[in-house]
């Protein structure tokens, strides 16, 4: 960890896992649409109840000792400490190690136990297949964090494009090849996941490499602290992270249970009638991630940022960062979701023309409005953590998680509702639990943020965006017939989409939305704010 690699600033880094973030999403997408197609509602399931056990357990072993890493790197490089630097970064890696072999231990002797608590016994075979690459994160994880405390973002960027051109390749030709040699959609499942594993090996070589390229001789004089010390640290803060993260993910395993039991319980579905269900729930779920997932570069970005204001005691600089977070997830976070919302049944039926696109639909519709409080959540979740109030998120999320659990768990039972609980819980959840996070930012930050000045704009532009959105379909729908189905689709939805961009970008300036602050913490900001006659 070089003293003299030059830091990134707050929204520069963040532009750079953006980029990043986006690039592995296509790339996603050119893996999971196609894949799901392939494998149908009943694969679709399968592989994706294998994946929640395997991201359950890899929040359980890596999500919050990352953070807690980055967060002391970047504490140790502002002081000047670059013993206490690298030595907190070999402390975290042995930590993730560990962790990463027991996760690995139940879910390759334990995939058929997992599977049955998910009441999906054709989902063990994938389980087993993932198992390899939970030891792969442990490390991937520590080389993340400690470049991301050292304001480096471009490797944490460059290594997600690689598992996500791998798992394209590799899980697709996989899941291809094992259709076609006859076997049945719960092993090409497995094959497709096993993509998984390759990349994460992949992009741990390259991560370990790009740490090596960056060491140099360390100049300071500190002296660091113990091990233990050290690994106490890094415990108090990532354990009540990784609480607050992998609520979500045991939450969804617990969801998972639940609703797929209910459903052959409660309404006596079959295994099989269930699956569908499911599958085509999945399928939505797909879509439902993108708006979070392109959260990932700001959340990341906040902690370390946000940390090295605080421990520069500049109150000027953390209430810019806290604004800037919040106000730039707004402008994200409505227009993403309430595009789902808007165009949520032709997106599905563009995306999954083999599916039930009126029950995806549905599901969609409901999922694209929880996104935007699952945004919402994480950045306040993150600029609580880098404040030191590390607790509070675990409470919030214990909170939306038993009214999501139990409201799936009751309307689940219920025939007219069934798979729709799915969404409704997710809703319930995270607009409960964003709520009360932005309530606790507010009290606990020195300066308090305007909310209504920070959201009122951008909710007032992405419902108009919607509308745009909507009504250029539906005039599109009734009006424009071309020969091809597909083709049909894809004009219809592509017009309706970059209109409702358009509208958007335009309703963004001219309501002076963006400050000139804002952009000045992009690169080429003052710039891009002289070319947008911003203020």
């Amino acid at each position: 960890m070089a003293q003299a690699t030059k830091k990134q600033s707050f929204f520069g880094g963040a532009a750079v896992l953006a980029a990043g973030v986006i690039a592995v999403k296509i790339i996603g997408a050119l893996y999971k649409i196609p894949l799901y197609n392939i494998l149908g509602e009943m694969g679709t399931a399968d592989f994706y109840n294998a994946y929640n056990i395997y991201a359950a357990l890899l929040t359980v072993s890596t999500t919050g000792l990352p953070v807690a890493l980055s967060k002391m790197v970047s504490e140790a490089n502002t002081l000047g400490r670059a013993h206490q630097a690298r030595r907190v970064f070999r402390v975290s890696a042995v930590t993730f190690l560990t962790l990463g072999a027991l996760s690995f231990a139940l879910m390759w002797f334990g995939n058929d136990f997992c599977a049955g608590l998910l009441h999906n016994p054709r989902a063990a075979f994938g389980i087993r297949v993932l198992a390899p690459a939970v030891i792969c994160v442990g490390g991937l994880s520590a080389f993340r964090g400690c470049a991301q405390g050292s304001f480096r973002m471009t490797p944490t960027a460059v290594s997600q494009i690689i598992e996500a051109v791998c798992k394209l390749v590799v899980g697709l030709a996989l899941a291809r090849y094992l259709l076609g040699v006859g076997e049945n959609v719960s092993v090409a499942a497995g094959g497709a996941i096993a993509g998984v594993t390759v990349g994460t090996l992949l992009a741990l070589a390259y991560m370990a490499l790009d740490y090596v390229r960056h060491r140099v001789p360390i100049v300071s004089n500190d002296v660091p602290d113990s091990n233990a010390a050290i690994l106490g640290h890094l415990i108090a803060i990532a354990v009540p992270i990784t609480l607050s993260s992998s609520m979500v993910s045991i939450f969804t395993i617990v969801d998972t249970s639940l609703v797929q039991g209910q459903l052959q319980n409660a309404l006596h579905y079959t295994l099989d009638e269930t699956r569908r269900l499911y599958g085509t729930y999945s399928s939505g779920m797909n879509l439902y991630n993108l708006p979070p997932s392109m959260m990932t570069a700001l959340t990341i970005s906040v902690i370390p940022a946000v940390s090295t204001a605080l421990a520069g005691k500049d109150r000027v600089g953390t209430a810019r960062l806290v604004n800037s977070s919040l106000r730039v997830t707004g402008l994200l976070a409505f227009p993403m979701g309430l595009g789902l919302w808007a165009l949520s049944e032709p997106i599905m039926k563009l995306c999954y023309p083999k599916y039930d696109s009126v029950l995806g639909g549905q599901l969609l519709a409901v999922l694209g409005l929880a996104s935007i409080f699952v945004c919402l959540m994480l950045v306040a979740n993150s600029i609580l953590q880098a404040h030191g109030h590390v607790r509070m998120p675990v409470l919030t999320m214990f909170i939306g998680g038993v009214i999501k659990v139990l409201l799936n768990y009751r309307l689940t039972a219920v025939p007219s509702i069934n798979i729709h609980a799915a969404p409704i819980g997710t809703l319930a959840c995270f607009s409960v639990t964003a709520i009360l996070n932005l309530a606790l930012v507010y009290r606990v930050v020195e300066d308090k943020p305007n909310y209504f000045a920070l959201f009122t704009k951008p909710l007032l532009a992405s419902l108009l965006m919607a509308a745009c959105a909507k009504g250029t379909y539906a005039l599109l729908a009734a009006r424009l017939a071309l020969s091809g189905g597909t083709l049909t689709r894809i004009v219809n939805v592509g017009v309706s989409v970059a209109l409702a961009v358009v509208v958007y970008g335009v309703l963004v300036v001219a309501l002076r939305i963006i400050t000139k602050d804002d952009l000045a913490l992009l690169p080429k900001g003052e710039k891009l704010a002289r070319l947008l006659h911003v203020k």
